[in-house]
């Protein structure tokens, strides 16, 4: 008996062409609602950027990929930043190379450069370019995610020369998600399914990006969106629909849960 179901956002709860949960997702997430089955979010975004989804009422939020644990009523169940040192070492290598990057932390985004790799990022979610800010007054310490503008064949190099102490996945091929090493959403999980008493055996999620994979194959059963990457589709247990064809909702009554 399923009784936990973890959500990504982007690609999954919400279209990238409306920007929208579809009805029909809404509908689903009611009917596990009214079941007692607790809905989660599991998501690479800030805690700052999920105002597209609050009004479904989750129970919890794993943000920054399992960096960041809170349920719905506000207490923050877990929280890891990145090294401060690998944060320094990734300002001195921008400062040097031109490397577009954002740093996240639980009370903002900081962009100190506007690009146009940047402007695109938030474009693709729809959420306003968050203002720019300057290192001088910069807590180093604070930072949960970072999002590096590097391609995908430079990603390995990257990781091992300058944020040794950080783990990156990306979901697009734009941007790489950088938390601390160690972190996924797999961390998330296992942090709220403890807070709700739950076996890993009753729990379900829903993906499409890389940074779902070790959610995917941690829960019960792994989902994968139809619009998912084609590596998380191979190592899920079902692959549903599009987000914009009811992807959810169908796999949600596939496996009769609703």
């Amino acid at each position: 008996m399923i009784k936990a179901v973890f959500f990504d956002i982007d690609g999954t709860l919400l279209s990238f062409d409306t920007h929208k949960v579809p009805a029909s997702t809404e509908k689903a997430i009611q009917e596990l609602k009214s079941k007692g089955i607790k809905v989660i979010v599991s998501t690479g975004r800030s805690i700052n950027s999920l105002d597209h989804i609050k009004y479904l009422d989750f129970d919890g939020f794993i943000t920054f990929n399992g960096g960041y644990c809170i349920t719905k009523e506000g207490d923050v169940l877990f929280r890891k930043g990145i090294h401060a040192t690998d944060i320094q070492s990734l300002i001195d290598h921008a400062a040097k190379n031109e490397v577009s990057f954002s740093l996240m932390s639980e009370e903002e985004i900081s962009i100190f450069q506007v690009t146009p790799e940047i402007a695109s990022m938030y474009a693709l979610l729809n959420l306003p370019v968050p203002r720019q800010r300057s290192y001088a007054d910069f807590d180093m310490g604070s930072v949960l995610q970072t999002n590096i503008f590097i391609q995908p064949e430079e990603q390995e190099e990257f990781m091992n020369n300058v944020m040794p102490n950080s783990v990156a996945s990306r979901w697009t091929p734009l941007f790489a998600d950088v938390n601390p090493l160690g972190q996924s959403k797999q961390i998330g999980i296992d942090i709220f399914i403890k807070h709700f008493n739950i076996n890993i055996k009753e729990t379900m999620s829903f993906g499409d990006g890389g940074n779902d994979i070790t959610m995917l194959k941690h829960t019960a059963y792994g989902i994968a969106m139809g619009n998912a990457n084609p590596e998380v589709k191979a190592i899920a247990d079902y692959i549903t629909d599009d987000v914009d064809n009811d992807g959810i909702y169908n796999a949600l009554a596939h496996f009769e849960v609703i």
